[in-house]
Protein backbone atom coordinates (compact mmCIF):
# COMPACT_ATOMS: atom_id res chain seq x y z
CA UNK A 1 0.00 0.00 0.00
CA UNK A 2 1.50 3.77 -0.85
CA UNK A 3 2.43 5.87 2.03
CA UNK A 4 0.30 9.06 2.04
CA UNK A 5 3.13 11.38 2.12
CA UNK A 6 3.61 14.13 -0.53
CA UNK A 7 6.55 13.18 -2.67
CA UNK A 8 9.85 14.88 -1.76
CA UNK A 9 10.58 16.15 -5.45
CA UNK A 10 12.10 20.23 -5.38
CA UNK A 11 10.92 21.98 -8.19
CA UNK A 12 10.08 25.81 -7.74
CA UNK A 13 12.57 28.18 -5.79
CA UNK A 14 11.19 29.57 -2.02
CA UNK A 15 11.28 32.73 -1.51
CA UNK A 16 12.05 33.43 2.62
CA UNK A 17 11.72 36.79 3.74
CA UNK A 18 11.96 38.14 7.04
CA UNK A 19 15.71 38.96 8.68
CA UNK A 20 15.72 36.17 11.20
CA UNK A 21 14.17 33.33 9.01
CA UNK A 22 16.68 34.79 6.31
CA UNK A 23 19.29 34.19 8.08
CA UNK A 24 18.56 30.44 9.23
CA UNK A 25 18.40 29.63 5.60
CA UNK A 26 21.96 30.81 5.71
CA UNK A 27 23.22 29.10 8.52
CA UNK A 28 21.68 25.96 8.02
CA UNK A 29 21.08 25.56 4.04
CA UNK A 30 23.36 28.04 2.20
CA UNK A 31 24.51 26.07 -0.46
CA UNK A 32 19.76 26.64 -1.37
CA UNK A 33 19.91 30.30 -1.73
CA UNK A 34 20.24 31.85 -5.39
CA UNK A 35 19.72 35.26 -4.35
CA UNK A 36 19.34 37.88 -1.98
CA UNK A 37 17.80 41.14 -1.28
CA UNK A 38 18.04 43.35 1.65
CA UNK A 39 17.45 46.84 2.51
CA UNK A 40 19.97 49.20 3.93
CA UNK A 41 18.78 49.14 7.61
CA UNK A 42 19.75 45.60 7.76
CA UNK A 43 22.84 46.25 5.91
CA UNK A 44 25.33 45.40 9.36
CA UNK A 45 23.15 42.36 10.49
CA UNK A 46 23.12 40.58 6.85
CA UNK A 47 27.20 41.78 6.09
CA UNK A 48 28.01 38.06 6.69
CA UNK A 49 25.85 36.92 4.15
CA UNK A 50 26.20 39.54 1.74
CA UNK A 51 30.12 39.00 1.66
CA UNK A 52 29.39 35.21 1.41
CA UNK A 53 27.18 35.81 -1.43
CA UNK A 54 29.56 38.04 -3.50
CA UNK A 55 32.13 35.33 -3.07
CA UNK A 56 30.11 32.84 -5.08
CA UNK A 57 28.90 35.08 -7.40
CA UNK A 58 25.62 35.16 -6.48
CA UNK A 59 22.70 38.18 -6.98
CA UNK A 60 23.26 40.48 -3.71
CA UNK A 61 21.29 43.44 -4.38
CA UNK A 62 20.90 46.46 -1.66
CA UNK A 63 17.27 47.85 -2.31
CA UNK A 64 15.11 51.01 -0.95
CA UNK A 65 12.11 50.03 1.05
CA UNK A 66 9.77 50.20 -2.29
CA UNK A 67 11.40 48.11 -4.29
CA UNK A 68 12.44 45.02 -1.71
CA UNK A 69 8.59 45.73 -1.03
CA UNK A 70 7.30 44.79 -4.25
CA UNK A 71 10.48 41.56 -4.16
CA UNK A 72 9.26 40.02 -1.66
CA UNK A 73 5.90 40.56 -2.22
CA UNK A 74 5.35 41.56 1.28
CA UNK A 75 5.88 44.64 3.33
CA UNK A 76 6.49 42.53 6.18
CA UNK A 77 10.41 41.29 5.31
CA UNK A 78 11.83 43.15 8.00
CA UNK A 79 14.91 43.93 5.73
CA UNK A 80 15.99 40.53 3.78
CA UNK A 81 14.46 38.40 1.41
CA UNK A 82 16.01 35.54 0.51
CA UNK A 83 15.47 33.17 -2.39
CA UNK A 84 16.54 29.23 -2.43
CA UNK A 85 15.65 26.09 -4.00
CA UNK A 86 12.84 24.29 -2.34
CA UNK A 87 13.62 22.53 1.18
CA UNK A 88 13.98 18.96 1.58
CA UNK A 89 10.80 17.35 3.22
CA UNK A 90 11.27 14.22 5.51
CA UNK A 91 9.44 10.86 4.23
CA UNK A 92 7.55 9.16 6.90
CA UNK A 93 10.65 6.72 6.62
CA UNK A 94 12.90 8.94 7.83
CA UNK A 95 10.82 10.67 10.42
CA UNK A 96 10.38 7.33 12.20
CA UNK A 97 13.84 6.88 12.12
CA UNK A 98 14.84 10.19 13.49
CA UNK A 99 12.11 9.71 16.45
CA UNK A 100 13.26 6.46 17.11
CA UNK A 101 16.59 7.22 17.08
CA UNK A 102 16.89 9.82 19.12
CA UNK A 103 13.72 8.94 21.17
CA UNK A 104 12.70 12.30 20.32
CA UNK A 105 9.18 14.04 19.88
CA UNK A 106 7.68 15.86 17.04
CA UNK A 107 4.58 18.35 16.85
CA UNK A 108 1.75 17.10 14.07
CA UNK A 109 -1.13 20.02 12.98
CA UNK A 110 -4.27 18.09 12.16
CA UNK A 111 -5.81 20.44 9.37
CA UNK A 112 -4.18 23.89 10.92
CA UNK A 113 -4.13 26.08 8.32
CA UNK A 114 -3.60 29.67 9.25
CA UNK A 115 0.00 30.06 8.57
CA UNK A 116 0.55 32.46 11.54
CA UNK A 117 -0.31 29.53 14.01
CA UNK A 118 1.81 26.82 11.64
CA UNK A 119 4.80 30.01 12.16
CA UNK A 120 4.28 30.18 16.02
CA UNK A 121 3.98 26.77 16.61
CA UNK A 122 7.27 25.88 14.30
CA UNK A 123 8.81 28.57 16.36
CA UNK A 124 8.31 27.09 19.74
CA UNK A 125 8.85 23.43 18.78
CA UNK A 126 12.80 24.36 17.98
CA UNK A 127 12.85 26.93 20.80
CA UNK A 128 11.80 23.59 22.80
CA UNK A 129 13.95 21.00 20.86
CA UNK A 130 11.77 19.05 19.42
CA UNK A 131 12.91 16.82 16.39
CA UNK A 132 10.53 17.48 13.69
CA UNK A 133 6.62 18.92 12.54
CA UNK A 134 4.83 16.91 10.84
CA UNK A 135 1.73 19.27 8.74
CA UNK A 136 -1.29 16.98 7.67
CA UNK A 137 -3.68 18.35 5.53
CA UNK A 138 -6.19 17.49 2.47
CA UNK A 139 -4.38 17.21 -1.05
CA UNK A 140 -3.19 19.01 -2.86
CA UNK A 141 -0.93 19.69 0.19
CA UNK A 142 1.26 23.11 -0.63
CA UNK A 143 4.67 23.75 1.10
CA UNK A 144 4.81 25.97 3.74
CA UNK A 145 3.55 30.04 3.61
CA UNK A 146 6.16 32.53 3.58
CA UNK A 147 4.53 34.12 6.10
CA UNK A 148 4.58 31.03 8.04
CA UNK A 149 8.38 30.73 7.38
CA UNK A 150 8.46 34.31 8.69
CA UNK A 151 6.72 33.87 11.67
CA UNK A 152 8.56 30.55 12.82
CA UNK A 153 11.54 33.58 12.75
CA UNK A 154 13.98 30.52 11.76
CA UNK A 155 12.09 27.62 13.17
CA UNK A 156 11.46 26.21 10.69
CA UNK A 157 15.36 25.39 9.53
CA UNK A 158 15.62 23.90 12.85
CA UNK A 159 13.18 21.30 12.26
CA UNK A 160 13.06 18.40 10.24
CA UNK A 161 9.44 18.94 8.32
CA UNK A 162 7.41 16.30 6.89
CA UNK A 163 4.10 16.27 5.47
CA UNK A 164 1.21 13.77 4.66
CA UNK A 165 -2.08 14.23 3.39
CA UNK A 166 -3.79 11.36 5.52
CA UNK A 167 -2.22 12.29 8.70
CA UNK A 168 -4.34 9.68 10.46
CA UNK A 169 -2.42 6.46 8.35
CA UNK A 170 0.65 8.32 9.00
CA UNK A 171 0.18 8.22 12.20
CA UNK A 172 -0.62 4.71 12.71
CA UNK A 173 2.42 3.55 10.66
CA UNK A 174 4.36 5.80 13.35
CA UNK A 175 2.78 3.77 16.36
CA UNK A 176 3.96 0.60 14.59
CA UNK A 177 7.34 1.94 15.30
CA UNK A 178 6.72 2.32 19.05
CA UNK A 179 5.87 6.57 18.75
CA UNK A 180 4.10 7.55 20.76
CA UNK A 181 0.63 9.51 19.53
CA UNK A 182 -0.76 12.22 22.06
CA UNK A 183 -3.47 14.38 20.79
CA UNK A 184 -5.37 17.56 22.28
CA UNK A 185 -8.90 18.62 23.17
CA UNK A 186 -10.30 20.64 25.19
CA UNK A 187 -13.30 18.76 26.45
CA UNK A 188 -10.55 15.61 27.57
CA UNK A 189 -10.65 14.32 30.65
CA UNK A 190 -6.97 13.40 31.15
CA UNK A 191 -4.91 16.19 32.29
CA UNK A 192 -1.74 16.80 30.21
CA UNK A 193 -0.13 18.75 33.46
CA UNK A 194 2.09 15.59 34.96
CA UNK A 195 0.95 13.05 32.29
CA UNK A 196 3.97 10.66 31.43
CA UNK A 197 3.93 11.65 27.81
CA UNK A 198 6.81 8.78 26.87
CA UNK A 199 9.42 8.87 24.04
CA UNK A 200 9.32 8.59 21.21
CA UNK A 201 6.21 11.00 20.78
CA UNK A 202 4.19 13.06 18.51
CA UNK A 203 2.27 15.65 19.86
CA UNK A 204 -1.14 16.18 18.11
CA UNK A 205 -2.78 19.69 17.50
CA UNK A 206 -6.07 19.98 15.84
CA UNK A 207 -7.79 22.44 13.61
CA UNK A 208 -8.41 25.41 14.91
CA UNK A 209 -12.23 25.18 14.72
CA UNK A 210 -12.97 21.75 14.06
CA UNK A 211 -10.18 20.10 16.46
CA UNK A 212 -8.78 16.51 15.65
CA UNK A 213 -10.79 14.79 13.21
CA UNK A 214 -12.40 11.59 13.87
CA UNK A 215 -10.07 9.29 11.99
CA UNK A 216 -6.94 11.30 13.88
CA UNK A 217 -8.67 10.86 16.91
CA UNK A 218 -9.10 7.57 16.67
CA UNK A 219 -5.07 6.86 16.43
CA UNK A 220 -4.32 8.87 19.96
CA UNK A 221 -2.77 6.57 22.17
CA UNK A 222 -4.48 9.36 24.91
CA UNK A 223 -6.27 12.95 24.39
CA UNK A 224 -4.78 15.52 27.05
CA UNK A 225 -6.71 18.92 27.82
CA UNK A 226 -5.06 22.13 29.42
CA UNK A 227 -6.96 22.82 32.60
CA UNK A 228 -8.09 26.46 32.80
CA UNK A 229 -10.28 28.17 34.98
CA UNK A 230 -10.99 31.56 33.33
CA UNK A 231 -13.88 32.84 31.21
CA UNK A 232 -13.12 31.39 27.66
CA UNK A 233 -13.21 28.21 27.37
CA UNK A 234 -9.95 27.51 25.02
CA UNK A 235 -6.79 28.45 24.13
CA UNK A 236 -5.16 29.73 20.21
CA UNK A 237 -3.74 26.55 19.33
CA UNK A 238 -0.55 27.81 18.71
CA UNK A 239 -0.19 29.20 22.34
CA UNK A 240 -2.01 25.87 23.80
CA UNK A 241 0.98 23.80 21.79
CA UNK A 242 3.68 25.72 23.38
CA UNK A 243 2.15 25.22 26.64
CA UNK A 244 2.19 21.54 25.82
CA UNK A 245 5.57 21.10 24.42
CA UNK A 246 7.28 22.77 27.09
CA UNK A 247 4.96 20.09 29.53
CA UNK A 248 6.31 17.86 27.26
CA UNK A 249 9.85 18.64 27.83
CA UNK A 250 9.72 19.32 31.35
CA UNK A 251 8.12 16.13 31.87
CA UNK A 252 10.52 13.62 29.58
CA UNK A 253 13.35 12.72 31.91
CA UNK A 254 10.52 11.54 34.95
CA UNK A 255 8.48 9.38 31.93
CA UNK A 256 11.84 8.16 30.53
CA UNK A 257 13.02 7.14 34.31
CA UNK A 258 9.44 5.27 35.12
CA UNK A 259 9.37 3.44 32.12
CA UNK A 260 12.81 2.30 32.42
CA UNK A 261 11.48 1.28 35.87
CA UNK A 262 8.39 -0.67 34.77
CA UNK A 263 10.36 -2.67 31.98
CA UNK A 264 13.12 -3.18 34.92
CA UNK A 265 10.59 -4.71 36.77
CA UNK A 266 8.72 -6.71 33.73
CA UNK A 267 12.08 -7.99 33.17
CA UNK A 268 12.91 -9.15 37.36
CA UNK A 269 9.11 -10.72 37.15
CA UNK A 270 9.76 -12.49 33.71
Amino acid sequence: MPLPMVPRARTQAESVHGLRAGLAVFERRRDDIVRVAYARAARSEVAELARWAASRHLPCVEMGDADLDRHAESTHHEGLCVVARPRSWMSMQELGDTLVRSRGAAIALDRVRNPYNVGAVLRSAAFFGLEAALLGTPAPHPGLAPTAVRVAEGGAEHLGLARTTDLADTLARLRTRGVRVVGTDGHATANAFGLAFGRPAVLVMGNEREGLGERVRAQCDTVVAIPGGGAVGSLNVAVAAGVLMSELCRIAPRAERMIEAEKAEKRRRD
